[in-house]
């Protein structure tokens, strides 16, 4: 089993928040749902705390794909998509990933992404740590992780994945699609931090007239968004959605949002279940969300990019 080179005390300085700007990458299934694109633009409207260096297509299997490739292909398009609506913010690079799932446990799966990955994991100081911020599923900084175990002493993982510790299972999206990936990120010893699902992040519901009144006036990009969210259901009566993937962009911006604490990584089973032994290395585990000021960073720095656009000023 891969394990990361680390002392107890290093990791939890590792897993300590972050201060100032941090340099950061984004792994996601872009096409999946709808909120991979507010987590996208989030990111890039965030340069006071992110210095986003790439942008990774991550696999996804369901109705919107024919498989994994596809899924991978069309959240390429998507990332594509969104960042030509962001101007000048949106001159960032964006690489394919995996075209499937690891087929073992020890066996990575080559791409563009995992290589561009390693190499700048490679080029980061362990006192300066590239965060790597996944949405989807991990197979791609598993991949990484597997082609070069060093990378773990360079890198910090901030995972949307599976659900709260006290949830009945754990068979989430991200999670459950590569088991392999999952528990090799649970059990390598890379510093993570760990954003539920189901009992944490399910807490970021929002409406469509929430979305009209303070997303859809912000230029191409707000209207973008609103259009995918209108187009999600086709009646919005009492409806509301999780905008899950913001999650793991708020916690970067600002911890306290997140309350969270340090713990033993959980033991993901077979069946995708969790279990506890205390004796494992820390991860920090996110049990709490504070809806409100995520969504109010969020409204606000689209209204600013709007008056900034509008201004002809598109910032750094």
């Amino acid at each position: 089993m891969i394990r990361a080179n680390m002392a107890q005390a290093e990791l939890l300085r590792r897993l300590e928040r972050p201060a100032g700007q941090v340099r950061a990458v984004l792994d996601t299934d872009t096409f999946n749902e709808i909120d991979d694109q507010f987590a996208v633009v989030y990111a890039l409207l965030s340069p006071e705390r992110l210095r986003m260096e790439a942008f990774y297509a991550a696999p996804f299997f369901n109705e919107l794909s024919t498989g994994p490739k596809d899924g991978m292909e069309k959240s390429f398009n998507e990332l594509r998509k969104i960042l030509s609506l962001m101007g000048e913010r949106g001159q960032v690079p964006i690489f394919r990933g995996s075209e499937q799932y690891l087929p073992a446990a020890d066996a990575p799966v080559e791409s563009e992404a995992a290589r561009d990955l390693v190499r700048r994991a490679m080029a980061s100081s362990p006192d300066d740590p590239l965060y790597v911020v996944a949405i989807g599923a991990i197979t791609n900084v598993a991949s990484a992780i597997l082609m070069e175990p060093r990378i773990m002493e360079r890198i910090v993982v901030v995972w949307l994945g599976g659900h709260a510790l006290n949830w009945p299972h754990t068979k989430e999206f991200n999670l459950k699609q590569d088991v392999f990936a999952s528990r090799l990120v649970l059990d390598s010893g890379v510093p993570l931090v760990l954003v539920p699902c189901m009992g944490v992040a399910s807490h970021l519901l929002t409406t469509l007239s929430e979305i009209r009144d303070h997303v859809k006036n912000s230029g191409p990009v707000g209207e973008y968004l609103h259009e995918t969210y209108r187009n999600c259901r086709a009646d919005h009566a009492g409806y509301s959605r999780v905008i899950w993937d913001i999650s793991a962009i708020a916690w970067l911006i600002e911890p306290d949002w997140l309350p969270s604490s340090t713990i033993a990584s959980p033991v993901l089973s077979d069946d995708c279940r969790w279990s506890v032994d205390t004796n494992r290395h820390f991860i920090r585990y996110v049990h709490e969300i504070k809806r409100d000021p995520i969504f109010r960073d969020l409204f606000a720095k689209l209204r600013t990019r709007q008056a900034t656009t509008s201004s002809g000023w598109d910032g750094p």
